[in-house]
């Protein structure tokens, strides 16, 4: 799958405030500084779609892009951002956890996982989380450029071990890198196969 056309769709403070146009979702959710507006702007083929920055938490709102005017990516805030306060903090997994519990047009939301360290146990607590609530997601390691790769596989094999201390089986996972575009073909087509599942399934309504 080609992206030709992406585009901005607005920034919402609630599930409920989202677009209601029925369109399918995929949302994009990591640790601050995982280089997730990155991820997005290579995915969308566009430098700056999604604003970068070295100050963690610039995300605070839901944030929606249209693509092809047929489907949308979600750049959700990031977790484990220390500094805010608590109240700030407890409102924002309030936000991030009623999205991805309550949005029902959410096809997948992608765990991004910084792919030059060890295991985080936020990740592991997070994709639990997401477990119990019978979220469907997909891994993406990002920075997969960085380090050498045996290293980067070595670096993976960990994370994944922790992962399987409380799963049966890995969820999809794509290994990526914005600087090389590593990982955006199998990814965008992962995408894709989801999109073409639900579009037959509401023309066969």
């Amino acid at each position: 799958m080609q992206i030709n056309q992406a585009a901005y769709a607005g920034s919402f403070p609630q599930e409920s405030k989202c677009p209601a146009d029925g369109k399918p979702e995929y949302a994009f959710i990591g640790r601050s500084n995982v280089g997730k507006s990155s991820l997005i702007n290579m995915l969308c083929g566009r430098k700056n779609i999604a604003h970068t920055s070295g100050k963690p938490g610039k995300t605070q709102m839901l944030n929606f892009y249209l693509i092809e005017d047929r489907w949308y990516l979600v750049d959700l805030p990031g977790y484990g951002y220390a500094r805010i306060s608590k109240q700030k903090r407890k409102e924002w997994q309030r936000m991030i956890r009623d999205y991805l519990v309550r949005r029902r047009t959410l096809q997948s939301a992608f765990v991004l996982i910084d792919a030059n360290i060890p295991p985080q146990q936020i990740d592991i607590d997070f994709m639990n989380q997401l477990g119990e609530e019978r979220v469907p997601f997909a891994i993406a390691y990002t920075k997969a450029d960085k380090p050498k790769p045996a290293e980067l596989e070595q670096n993976i094999a960990q994370i994944e071990t922790e992962i399987l201390k409380h799963w049966a089986e890995l969820p999809p996972r794509f290994i990526t890198s914005a600087n090389d575009s590593r990982g955006r073909e199998e990814l965008l087509a992962y995408i894709a196969q989801i999109n073409e599942q639900f579009f037959n399934f509401q023309q066969s309504l």
